[in-house]
């Protein structure tokens, strides 16, 4: 097994890395599960790289039944230090409408009933959450972006709902008005489970489609999907100029 320090983890967009080279699929165990997919390592930007599917190889689980604990786990016992992760979301804020990359910079947790915490009788872990994505990470993202002469949203609070039902109106004027920018179903617990096993993790976010209430016209899944597949090439390619950034 090759030895990797950084992983990306895919959201309902993006289930498989086609780019990684020369890929291993391990299947790996842990005190909490097995993870949602076998991870596959391989070079990404002339890099090692583990990549792993939030939802499963083929879209099999939903966000509020997604066995984070395990999936941190298991990159962790893999060794992985650093995480990228790819979150499909809806734009709250009219300057992100739909085909915008942000890489936020905060979040709200609105989600019940998750394992969200290594925390058990007798091992109780407090973590500094006050920022939580990594601010390292998060400038090698807008170093990549600008060499790729994109222009993501730098900077946006992100909030965090159960799924997978999308939201009301009325609750997106609620998280307006707590001020996030951004609506989607899995930044969390993830992110908070990577600060307790002391990995960076960063996120870069695609909107597909604007929330609820903010258009003229209902959510439409097959509009959301043609937004995935164009904006997701541009996703990629930040990852991969993010990977050699990093590396050097």
């Amino acid at each position: 097994m090759q030895d990797v320090k950084l992983a990306i983890i895919g959201g309902s967009s993006l289930t498989s890395l086609e780019q990684l080279g020369q890929v291993e699929s391990h299947t790996i165990s842990t005190s909490y599960g097995k993870p949602s997919s076998d991870i596959q390592i391989g070079e990404f930007g002339g890099e090692p790289v583990a990549f792993l599917a939030r939802h499963g190889s083929d879209y099999q689980t939903p966000p509020h039944l997604i066995n984070y604990q395990a999936n941190i786990a298991a990159l962790k016992k893999m060794g992985v230090e650093k995480i990228l992760a790819v979150n499909t979301v809806g734009g709250i804020h009219p300057s992100m409408p739909a085909g915008s990359i942000v890489i936020p910079d905060q979040l709200i947790d609105y989600t019940w009933g998750r394992a969200s915490t290594y925390s058990d009788q007798g091992n109780v872990i407090f973590i500094e959450f006050e920022k939580p994505f990594d601010q390292t990470l998060r400038q090698h993202l807008q170093k990549a972006a600008q060499q790729l002469q994109l222009s993501p949203h730098n900077g946006a609070v992100y909030g965090c709902t159960q799924g997978p039902r999308l939201e009301t109106a009325a609750e997106i004027n609620r998280l307006e008005r707590d001020g996030c920018d951004l609506v989607g179903m899995t930044a969390m617990p993830e992110a908070a489970l990577a600060r307790e096993l002391g990995m960076a993790y960063a996120s870069v976010c695609l909107v597909v489609n604007p929330a609820a209430g903010r258009s003229d016209r209902p959510i439409c899944m097959s509009e959301v999907e043609k937004v995935a597949s164009v904006g997701m090439l541009q996703v990629v390619q930040l990852l991969e100029a993010a990977v050699v950034s990093i590396a050097n």
